[in-house]
């Protein structure tokens, strides 16, 4: 008889070692039978054929990932799969979908609720988290049976490099999501319910190199970071720019609008319209007295008239407001690579930004030397360090950061009143 190894990732079910003989395989359905239903089972079990996954008649899906209600059984007592079945229950999915009637345990401290309650500890004089979170990197081990073993190409195991470029963001991500009770079904319209009930489960059970291989592979395009097999290891590197690696990332989250007229009728390009998927805040061309930042902000949202650039033309270019193509976010991330440290002296706790209100959260904030990223966050008013290459990497903050630049702002929505 022949051995199956579940392809699901993170299962380990194999038909020859698993103790349970109740677990059973099932074939991926054929892409000439059933091509939408093929599509389906790869985009629930996230699994994409190439390279490192070829689909062959031994590749199958156990019944760990299907629902009670997914099966019928014959007259025989054989339990066979339904025709119209997905796999639906993963590590990464919310344990709600599973049917089941044992008891709902006592829930259990969350890292949110850890990391609060260190905060309110007057006894916790050195000012830190007593256990690592998210730190630098990265190892996965993939528990797999002999069958597994024999596949080429053959890697057992993850590991991951300059993982930097993400870490703040999903620090601060979970901070805000953790912070603000409707953020979490409002950002589930941007980046899938899937991903935002997953993301929080494995933030709340500090399932750190999970949660990082849940954002590289659901939301990173392959030719963003580098990736090879070495001894059996699939080494991941995520080295480059966080807004690279991050914030271009979250689909149509900060999508803004903006269209243009030139006042000459007889203008090549006289209607225009612009369209940006991240907010790159440059500094004004001169230095004026007050808040250098909202200024930034209003020159690129606001209205405005300028001399039209196309070439002979010579007229007036007038620029409606910029918007929002999709309302205003949860939260925005104000790209600050462009400032100088003199430019920065003075930070607004509330931006007025295209007709709302946002407030400070946080910051991540870039070592240019090491090139490495770091971030900063509040919690009940208090400030925190997030640096993923400490041994302790959350403290909290007395004074700003020395030596390290300014690489983003985080405004999360105010509430309305």
């Amino acid at each position: 008889m022949a051995a199956y190894h579940c392809c699901v990732p993170f299962c380990n079910s194999d038909s020859r070692y698993n103790a349970d003989k109740k677990i059973s395989f099932h074939r991926i359905p054929a892409f000439h039978v059933e091509p939408q239903r093929h599509r389906d089972w790869l985009n629930r079990i996230r699994r994409e054929p190439g390279p490192t996954f070829k689909i062959s008649s031994c590749t199958r899906v156990c019944s760990k990932h299907f629902l009670p209600s997914d099966f019928v059984r014959t007259l025989t007592g054989k339990r066979n799969l339904k025709p119209s079945s997905v796999p639906c229950i993963f590590q990464w999915t919310n344990n709600q979908e599973m049917e089941h009637e044992a008891p709902i345990p006592k829930r259990m401290k969350t890292l949110f609720d850890e990391i609060k309650a260190s905060i309110k500890n007057d006894s916790n004089y050195d000012h830190s988290f007593w256990r690592p979170v998210l730190p630098w990197g990265g190892i996965f081990t993939i528990k797999a049976g002999r069958k597994a073993v024999s596949c080429t190409p053959l890697y057992v195991e993850i590991t991951l490099k300059n993982t930097c470029t993400i870490d703040g963001f999903l620090m601060l991500l979970y901070v805000i999501l953790r912070e603000n009770d409707t953020f979490p079904k409002e950002l589930s319209l941007y980046l899938g319910r899937e991903f935002v009930d997953c993301f929080l489960h494995l933030m709340d059970t500090y399932s750190f190199t999970s949660v990082k291989l849940l954002w590289i592979w659901d939301k990173m395009d392959k030719y963003q970071y580098k990736s090879g097999i070495h001894k059996a290891t699939l080494e991941i590197d995520l080295f480059g720019n966080e807004h690279e690696n991050f914030t271009r990332n979250l689909e149509n989250l900060m999508s803004t609008i903006q269209e243009s007229y030139c006042s000459n009728t007889d203008c090549p390009t006289r209607v225009q319209e612009t369209q940006m998927h991240t907010i790159l805040i440059n500094p004004p061309h001169d230095i004026p007295n007050g808040d250098l930042i909202q200024i930034a902000v209003d020159e690129l949202f606001c209205s405005k008239t300028e001399p039209c650039e196309e070439y002979g033309c010579g007229c007036l270019r007038e620029f409606s407001p910029r918007n929002f193509c999709h309302g205003p976010p949860p939260f925005v991330i104000l790209n600050m690579e462009q400032w100088k440290s003199e430019e920065l002296a003075y930070v607004p706790y509330c931006l007025e930004l295209s007709d709302n209100k946002y407030q400070l959260e946080g910051a991540t904030l870039f070592n240019k030397e090491e090139h490495h990223y770091s971030a900063a966050f509040q919690i009940d008013g208090y400030w925190m360090h997030y640096d993923g290459l400490r041994n302790i990497n959350l403290i909290l903050l007395s004074k700003p950061p020395e030596l390290l630049l300014l690489s983003s702002l985080v405004y999360v929505r105010a509430a309305e009143k």
